[in-house]
């Protein structure tokens, strides 16, 4: 079921498949993959057979709620499901009262007729860019069958859902590039919108201040019409943009340090073959994206707003946690309440002065991240799993520390490990982010 949301939009309206079908296709990749792929922590088969059976009834009287009705979508463990418990990837919560309703973001996919598969595995309470998880199992990331590879995080469920066919979509959540890291080392697409866009009550937060919703699937497409929903907002142009018009901007500071040969060549590459297209593409210092590592160097606002949320929990439960997780939590108790509104306020600032800087581009473009998924095995140890986690984060968190829309897109040779390419917009200019995004999609397809 690898084919695009718009090609099974076509496939259900002429009878071509039913939502049934889609449903036990899903559910047989799941019996035969997640023992070993991790992708799912619960999965409600019977209710999605249930709901397929009731869009495919709809659907045959001409009352489908919306052309997507029926298909199949997981839902990373932090998300609200009525009647459900939001367990956020940990034990601490499993024996927590069944949500009362679902998260906004849910129920408007349930209103569009989407099937619920089940509740995606994550890095426990979102709290991590390489996706371990001790109590759930390290999802398996699809691109390496013979080596189990970090599958990215936080929304490691979700990318692998996606990856293997076990559901058509998957929604995650991002914080400091949690769709967008694993979508790049599963291959496929995740997207970061401007955060004001999709309602996020009613998902366990880890950062208010950075957190957004965003969807992970196989198609820029794919990941507008799912986004369009979540936001409750129609897609404001689905075509793709005249390459003669874009010109996107590669920034030499930070963000180039550190690649790995794969994402180097893969990069180069991939920007040879848009110049060559048409786009035009010019070198930008940016000097000021180095402030935001040493704004970040004691843990940055994450860590101060999660400990908010955990102090109580690590207080009376910290045997519980992901050790590494609670780690990483408790350096916001270490933050005076001065040096987190001083980060808040040169945040503002570079929030300023980068929309100045950037005015004249459609986008920045750059490695998603610079290394590909790395050996779980490389993680062992603590510094390699501070290593990695830190190279996963560095340049997906540009996105969410300047609040800006952000996607990664596919950029590597078919056959080789993963590498992603990202495309960071403007806040508020999602619409157009998609616009150049389906086009600079269309010529890395043509050519990988």
């Amino acid at each position: 079921m690898t084919k695009p949301i718009a090609d099974l939009v076509v496939d259900l309206a002429t009878g071509r498949t039913t939502s049934r079908v889609l449903v036990e296709s899903c559910l047989a990749r799941i019996e035969e993959k997640n023992s070993k792929a991790a992708a799912f922590i619960s999965v409600n088969a019977s209710g999605a057979r249930a709901t397929a059976d009731a869009m495919d009834a709809l659907r045959a009287s001409g009352m489908e709620p919306s052309p997507l009705a029926g298909i199949p979508v997981s839902v990373k463990d932090l998300f609200d499901v009525k009647g459900e418990v939001t367990t956020a990837g940990s034990v601490i919560l499993k024996n927590a009262s069944p949500a009362q309703h679902d998260a906004p973001a849910i129920a408007r996919l349930r209103e569009a007729g989407m099937v619920l598969m089940g509740r995606t595995n994550m890095s426990e309470f979102a709290f991590s860019g390489v996706g371990l998880n001790p109590h759930y199992g390290t999802p398996w990331n699809p691109a390496d069958a013979d080596n189990h590879r970090i599958p990215g995080g936080s929304s490691s469920g979700a990318a692998v859902s996606v990856a293997t066919d076990m559901a058509a979509v998957g929604i995650g959540t991002d914080t400091g590039g949690s769709c967008r890291i694993p979508a790049a080392y599963c291959g496929i697409v995740g997207y970061k919108p401007s955060q004001y866009r999709v309602s996020r009550d009613n998902v366990y937060p880890l950062s208010k201040t950075l957190d957004s919703i965003g969807p992970l699937a196989n198609t820029v497409d794919c990941c507008a019409v799912i986004d369009s929903i979540m936001a409750s907002t129609p897609i404001a142009n689905e075509t793709a943009a005249n390459v003669s018009h874009i010109r996107l901007a590669v920034p030499q500071t930070l963000v180039l340090d550190e690649m790995d040969p794969d994402v180097s060549a893969a990069f180069d590459h991939a920007l040879e073959q848009l110049s060559k297209a048409g786009v035009t593409i010019e070198e930008i210092a940016f000097e000021e994206l180095s402030r935001i590592p040493k704004l970040n160097a004691g843990g940055g606002i994450p860590t101060v707003e999660a400990f908010s949320v955990h102090r109580e929990n690590l207080a009376s439960q910290d045997a519980l946690y992901d050790r590494r997780i609670a780690a990483r939590i408790r350096q916001g108790e270490r933050m005076m309440a001065a040096d987190y509104f001083d980060i808040l306020e040169a945040r503002a600032d570079l929030i300023e002065t980068a929309a100045r800087m950037t005015q004249p581009y459609d986008a920045l473009i750059l490695p998603t991240t610079p290394i590909v998924a790395p050996l779980l095995s490389d993680l062992d140890s603590d510094e390699g799993y501070q290593h990695f986690n830190r190279l996963s984060l560095r340049n997906t968190l540009i996105g969410n520390f300047l609040d800006r829309c952000s996607i990664s897109i596919p950029c590597h040779r078919r056959g080789d490990l993963p590498v992603g390419l990202m495309l960071m917009g403007e806040n508020g200019k999602d619409a157009d982010l998609f616009r150049v995004s389906r086009r600079i999609e269309s010529i890395l397809d043509a050519v990988r």
